[in-house]
């Protein structure tokens, strides 16, 4: 008995070693497109453009980095002007969308919305469609609203999102509608509710939504591009795109480091959201 119960345990050690092996291999072959990334942001200009390219620096650099320092403060815009602007866009377009389909999910999963059920089954059908396939009704509303050249054009587009009103109604109809006939019963609001009650309950979803959210909004050059002719609202990403225009060799150091730090903000709100994301991967609804 003893000698099958060791080889039992013996097997199970060997399984979970197997499967974390497996697991930190399949994390490593993820991480590579990050960490070409950062060692690009360190090669000399020689080593950005040997061939066949090599993944690893060998005589690492800075020059890149004060390169894209000289280009930017030879512009007319201030560097900082442009950062100000992704930041301001992205975080006003992440705060809103989640407090606007927040409350659009309660009130589609919790209240009796005329014609609620047609108008969500249109919200659904409006993820079939590609984003570049509704960028000229976009255009067409955000110029008749007058918005076109502010940066009021980068976020009223992005607020109602078919997928965050989606994601958050899932969540919501797994809230007991006793615990809000409970609330309602103590005197409690229907606001009061909602920001009190159902809000928390919804972390693992606006968490979700914030990465997703800040991701697509930082990294988002078209839309800048179509509705900005205005040098001093122009965000990030457009900026750094152009670095790699007109086939300048001489800025493809600089341009390196420009994709470097556009991909550094992502990451560090994924990893001060990744447990909340988790959550939402494990537990789909509310904790228990």
């Amino acid at each position: 008995m003893r000698s099958t119960s060791a080889k039992h345990v013996s097997r199970s050690a060997g399984g979970t070693a197997a499967i974390i092996i497996f697991l930190l291999l399949f994390g490593l072959i993820m991480a590579l497109p990050l960490l070409y990334t950062i060692l690009q942001s360190l090669k000399p200009l020689d080593e950005l453009f040997i061939f066949p390219p090599r993944f690893f620096v060998r005589r690492p650099t800075l020059e890149n980095f004060i390169q894209l320092k000289n280009i930017t403060s030879d512009l007319w815009v201030p560097f900082s002007r442009y950062l100000f602007n992704s930041l301001l866009t992205t975080v006003v377009s992440v705060v809103l969308t989640i407090l606007v389909c927040a409350l659009a999910a309660y009130g589609f999963a919790k209240k009796r919305v005329p014609f609620g059920n047609a108008l969500f089954t249109l919200i659904i059908m409006a993820l079939s469609f590609p984003v570049h396939a509704t960028q000229i009704p976009n255009y067409m509303i955000v110029n008749a609203l007058g918005l076109i050249n502010t940066l009021w054009a980068l976020i009223i587009p992005k607020i109602a999102v078919a997928y965050n009103l989606f994601l958050m109604k899932q969540f919501c109809d797994q809230i007991p509608n006793s615990l809000l006939e409970a609330a309602r019963i103590d005197g409690s609001g229907e606001l009061r509710i909602f920001f009190k009650l159902v809000f928390p309950m919804l972390t693992p979803a606006w968490a979700t939504l914030i990465v997703l959210s800040f991701v697509s909004n930082w990294n988002d050059y078209f839309s800048p591009l179509v509705f900005i002719t205005d040098e001093s609202r122009k965000t990030l990403p457009l900026v750094l795109t152009s670095l790699a225009e007109n086939g300048n060799i001489a800025r493809a150091g600089a341009a390196a480091v420009g994709t470097f730090l556009m991909v550094l903000p992502t990451i560090l709100i994924f990893v001060i959201m990744q447990r909340r994301v988790i959550e939402t991967m494990t537990f789909s609804g509310i904790k228990g």
